[in-house]
């Protein structure tokens, strides 16, 4: 398997980089023969295409950045013969654990150097709105993406006027229901997750009957990162669902929003694109 020539994409912005953290990575990464022949810093460099990667001949492109910025980096790059190497360099970095557990970016380089990755592809989610590596949350509740963002440049007008509207889309939205195949509740959910990391949709139900799981959900996304981890009722799995609404569904997909229609198809795809995984973890 050829790995190199290596170019690597790092982020100031995300919440894991730092100067010490990217030099950390670089010298781990050329202690395995993997020395980066080009950084890309985000957002002075714009991200790669595939004529450009194809062009100089890369053989892997490492991105030590958040899942937003891989999801954008990775829909560039279908088809593209090469390898995707993602390093957690973000708050969640939730696709770099599914690849190598929760690991830093240097014990990643290191088994890069010792032979120990392996390409592989992953199944997606499909929506009108683009593929999401790790997940969709539809519904009112993908407003708390607005709160994250904030929170990421540590800006507190932003906080205080995005947690507003996002506790009132969340309280007052119109739901979100799975109706083909009807799966949970008739009247719907104030969030749907879907992801496709069984190679099947899995989805979950959010909702908040008071202001003490509103509370949950904030608590989840703010101080856990993760609103997986907020009340959830468990909907179950399928390779397409139908999701329906009185009004046009928010998105958040790999923690970025997007808005969508007032039904979305989501589906289950595997990306015309190879990811290195370590064998201890993908087994």
């Amino acid at each position: 398997m050829t790995t190199i020539p290596l170019w690597l994409i790092v982020n100031p912005a995300s919440g894991s980089n730092s100067e010490a953290a990217v030099a950390a990575l670089t010298a781990a990464l050329a202690e395995g023969g993997h020395a980066p022949t080009r950084v890309l810093r985000l957002p002075t460099d714009p991200l790669p295409t595939r004529a450009t990667l194809e062009a100089a001949n890369v053989a892997t492109l490492a991105i030590f950045t958040g899942d937003g910025t891989v999801n954008a980096q990775v829909a560039q790059l279908h088809g593209w013969s090469g390898a995707v190497l993602v390093l957690p360099g973000g708050t969640q970095n939730l696709l770099a654990k599914a690849l190598h557990g929760d690991v830093d970016a240097p014990t990643i380089a290191a088994r890069l150097g010792r032979g120990e990755l392996r390409r592989s592809r992953r199944p997606a989610v499909e929506t009108s709105a683009g593929h999401a590596l790790v997940e969709v949350l539809a519904g009112p509740g993908a407003t708390w993406a607005d709160v994250r963002e904030g929170v990421r440049d540590m800006d507190l007008s932003t906080i205080a006027s995005a947690l507003g509207e996002a506790v009132r889309s969340t309280a007052g939205g119109a739901s979100v229901s799975v109706s083909e195949p009807s799966l949970g509740k008739p009247e719907g959910y104030r969030a749907v997750r879907i992801d496709a990391d069984d190679g099947t949709l899995t989805l979950d139900g959010y909702d908040a009957q008071d202001w003490a799981d509103l509370a949950a959900h904030g608590v989840s996304m703010l101080v856990k990162r993760d609103f997986r981890q907020g009340p959830h009722e468990e909907l179950g799995q399928a390779d397409a669902v139908v999701c329906t609404s009185a009004e046009p569904i928010a998105l958040m997909i790999d923690g970025e929003r997007r808005d969508g229609t007032v039904r979305e198809t989501f589906r289950c795809v595997t990306l015309p694109v190879e990811f290195l995984a370590s064998d201890a973890v993908n087994s």
